[in-house]
């Protein structure tokens, strides 16, 4: 007995995908998606074809997940159809960490000059607030000295 039990194979002209909805058993909380991207290729000998996993949905109180996979003959065409994040997020775990030396090297030197960036902003912000807390200090001390040549006006009435 297959541990992927299918709901629905269904291909679709007009998008030219096929659709496949299946229960996985045994594997609630367990599972991730690339793991049921492998499984399904497996088992229906979807070997060269992009497979995108949809939808993957725990049933409670049981350890059945629902899957909804699309598959795609072309990756061009699947990247057309379906929004970039959800392939950012299978690129991920594959190795998205994975770059060349020339990379890693420019990204470094891009963050060391944001950093510079960050702190040349940070100082400015620092030079405003105390310019801003001397004016503060500058405007307080003179409304004093207008309340003390104001009383003397008042007793000579």
């Amino acid at each position: 007995m297959s541990m992927i039990e299918t709901v629905s194979d269904v291909k679709n002209n007009l998008l030219s995908r096929r659709e496949i909805t299946c229960r996985i058993k045994g594997l609630a909380g367990k599972l991730k998606k690339l793991e049921a991207i492998d499984m399904i290729s497996k088992q229906y000998k979807l070997e060269g074809k992009v497979i995108v996993p949809i939808l993957l949905r725990n049933e409670t109180g049981r350890p059945l997940i629902s899957g909804t996979f699309y598959v795609y003959d072309d990756e061009k065409l699947a990247r057309e159809h379906i929004k970039p994040a959800i392939f950012k997020r299978l690129e991920k775990p594959k190795g998205g960490g994975e770059k060349k030396e020339g990379e890693a090297k420019e990204e470094k030197a891009e963050k060391s000059q944001a950093k510079d960036s960050d702190k040349k902003e940070a100082e400015a912000k620092e030079t405003k607030e105390e310019k801003g807390q001397a004016k503060d200090s500058d405007k307080k001390e003179k409304p004093a000295k207008k309340e003390a040549s104001e009383a003397p006006k008042e007793k000579s009435k």
